[in-house]
């Protein structure tokens, strides 16, 4: 032990005793492999160990205030409600130990505002309560960190090259527990998958998508305050793991919701994320994204085995590993259109079906109602005024989504469209647009019962939708029943209604 451990082992104490911080409550202490916590009262001081692992260094004093520094400014903007300041613990007059005295520092602390257990989004999903809507929190949350994160200069591709020569070199010593088979399967995959997106993520990189990003995006690192989803503890210690694609980095989160089987909630976050953004050409490197984000888990599963080798940890790996392969196995997209009057449900049926299209996390959910608010840059809620409702405003709304659809086709993945479809040419178009691209496609027409329409709209909350009773009852006079696209009932409870359009698509 060197003598900053020795050191540490009097700060340790010093800090885990209540006395430190003048407050009459317990100290609990965490200790990981690089930190030591203390949390007491509604606050959390965090040092660092003096250690030296292989890929980083905190044997010094320096380095463990630069490593927090950095933590703090990493952080900080995006959790103020979190982090507050660096602080020294000093070695004052006789020998003493003080937080923030006047004597020289020996070592140096996070402070930090403690937050419940119960708020991290892991803890969250653990128990059930990680909805649709608060995942929808969750791409929102992702997406502004990501227009705030500092643009890098570096190669896409080179970055993600690193990393599957990596993985190749430590993966093919776990064929015992991953299968060598499968080991071998997954890396050929991902050589070729990286082979195909070179020139994209290259082109991706020049155009500023490469960024100092979170690092360690996952749903331990999330949680809610004050209703809103907040990221924290962003990777710190080495700037070339946190630089990387934003995709890659918000492909962590997506992995991780799709290994806890929650795709209808991954499906939702990248929705919320791709609305905020517009980022659609991201999506044909999310299926590597994805892939070696898990098979990293893998790695770092069989890794932690180490004189355990639990059967339990084992397959949790071999879980990893196997959704890092379905993240790579080939997907065509397709392109759903859901169609029909005011009130029959569409965005409701559109946001059950997305999740089950291919690739994984399922289709992009484009919604007109939407796309029109954001052609006046106005909030999904904000009720526009009937200029917003012209002809000529109606066009542009059928071409933003259609380029939209375009886009994310051509990045190989599924679009669902839901719009009202009433004119024949917007049909012609959606149709139109499979073909020249070799997509299949499928037609759904909603249609129900007049007065159950009219209900449902009046019962509306919290919609992006401004359609009224007036508007419902010009559609039914303009009328609209389109011969070549599936019609069904939109009458019952959601879940059955979504039910029979799912037996329709019979989706892959």
């Amino acid at each position: 032990m060197h003598t900053d451990e020795n050191q540490q082992v009097e700060v340790v104490a010093f800090l885990s005793d209540p006395s430190a911080y003048g407050i009459d409550a317990p100290v609990e202490v965490i200790t990981t492999h690089s930190a030591h916590v203390f949390l007491i009262g509604g606050l959390a001081f965090k040092i660092k160990r003096a250690v030296r692992y292989s890929y980083l260094d905190f044997s010094t004093l320096q380095a463990r205030k630069d490593v927090l520094v950095r933590e703090l400014a990493l952080n900080a903007p995006a959790a103020p409600e979190i982090y507050d300041r660096v602080v020294a613990v000093t070695r004052e007059a006789g020998g003493r130990l003080a937080l923030e005295g006047k004597g020289p520092a020996v070592e140096y602390a996070l402070r930090m505002h403690r937050f419940a257990r119960e708020a991290e989004m892991s803890v969250i999903a653990d128990a059930g309560g990680l909805t649709v809507d608060l995942a929808r929190q969750l791409g929102t949350a992702v997406a502004a960190y990501h227009r705030d994160a500092e643009k890098r200069s570096a190669d896409g591709a080179a970055l993600i090259g690193e990393i599957i020569e990596e993985l190749r070199e430590a993966l093919g010593g776990m064929g015992e527990v991953l299968g060598c088979e499968r080991v071998a399967s997954f890396l050929d995959a991902a050589g070729k998958t990286i082979g195909e997106t070179a020139q994209l993520l290259r082109k991706r990189a020049a155009a500023g998508f490469v960024r100092r990003c979170h690092g360690d995006l996952h749903l331990r690192n999330l949680v809610l305050i004050n209703c809103k989803a907040v990221p924290f503890d962003a990777l710190e210690f080495d700037e070339r793991l946190g630089t990387c694609d934003v995709f890659y980095d918000f492909g962590f989160l997506l992995m991780d919701l799709l290994h806890r089987r929650a795709r209808d909630q991954a499906n939702a976050a990248l929705n919320s994320y791709l609305q905020d953004t517009g980022d659609f050409e991201g999506l044909a490197a999310l299926p590597l994204f994805m892939a070696l984000r898990a098979a990293i888990r893998a790695m770092v599963t069989v890794q932690g085995m180490a004189g355990d080798g639990s059967e339990k940890a084992a397959r949790e790996a071999q879980q990893y590993l196997k959704l890092a392969a379905a993240c790579l196995a080939p997907a065509p997209p397709r392109l759903v259109a859901v169609g029909g009057l005011s009130g029959t449900g569409k965005t409701t049926v559109a946001a059950r079906v997305a999740p089950l299209l291919v690739p994984p996390p399922g289709a992009v959910h484009l919604r007109s109602d939407v796309e029109r608010k954001a052609l006046f840059g106005a909030n999904p809620l904000a009720h526009l005024p009937a200029e917003g409702y012209r002809p000529e405003v109606t066009a542009k709304v059928y071409a933003r989504l259609l380029d939209r659809a375009e886009a994310a086709l051509r990045s190989r993945h599924s679009v669902v469209v839901d719009a009202t479809f009433l004119a024949a040419e917007d049909r012609d178009a959606v149709r139109a647009l499979a073909a020249r691209l070799q997509t299949p496609f499928d037609g759904i027409w909603l249609h129900g019962d007049p007065a159950e329409l009219e209900r449902r709209i009046a019962a509306r909350t919290n919609d992006a939708s401004d359609a009224d009773a007036d508007v419902l009852h010009a559609q039914l006079k303009r009328g609209a029943d389109p011969a070549d696209w599936t019609r069904i009932s939109c009458g019952g409870a959601e879940d059955e209604v979504a039910k029979r359009v799912k037996a329709a698509l019979q989706p892959e």
